[in-house]
């Protein structure tokens, strides 16, 4: 390795924003992550709601809570079959 070009490599602390801390190496002096291994749904099986930029409030907010609906059922006719279209009479 060609000496002077490359950065230092150091042991370094990551924390978490469980509280959770730990030890690697890196080129950069400090870590703050917002999930680790011991707060991520994939490895504790549980399931969490993370919106650390308020980003679902401010859609909300936006756009209101009734933005997303369920789609509309296709229309039936009264003898409880779906109608059918112009193309599905054609065939």
């Amino acid at each position: 390795m060609k000496k002077g070009i490359h950065p230092k490599y150091d042991k370094v602390v990551v924390h978490c924003g469980c509280g959770n801390t730990f030890e690697t190496r890196s080129t950069i002096k400090e870590i703050h992550a917002e999930i680790c291994s011991m707060c991520h749904p994939f490895y504790t099986g549980k399931q969490k709601y993370v919106d650390t930029a308020g980003r679902i409030e401010r859609f909300q907010k936006k756009y209101g809570t009734d933005y997303i609906k369920a789609a509309p059922l296709s229309k039936k006719s009264e003898n409880g079959s779906p109608q059918k279209t112009q193309k599905d009479q054609q065939q």
